[in-house]
């Protein structure tokens, strides 16, 4: 199997997220190491295809993507 890239990880997430967080650590680490061969230092997520699209909502989920190593910031729309 191939290694995701990031646009394809990133979807991952989405999809996870949509799912009660189901096995969301491990769709972070392949998005961490997609971010790597991919040479780009952050990911950036759509917030309306967020489950929380409020404030707090996206800062717990930049705050609990940087515990595990991965910059998050948010498309304007």
């Amino acid at each position: 199997m191939s290694e995701p890239t990031v646009a394809e990880a990133t979807d991952n997430i989405y999809a996870s997220l949509k799912a009660n967080n189901s096995d969301l650590d491990a769709h972070i680490a392949r998005l961490k190491a997609a971010l790597a061969r991919e040479g780009l230092k952050e990911a950036v997520f759509d917030p309306a295809r967020l489950a929380q699209n409020n404030r707090s909502g996206r800062k717990l989920m930049q705050a609990y993507f940087r515990q595990r190593g991965v910059s998050v910031t948010f498309s304007a729309e």
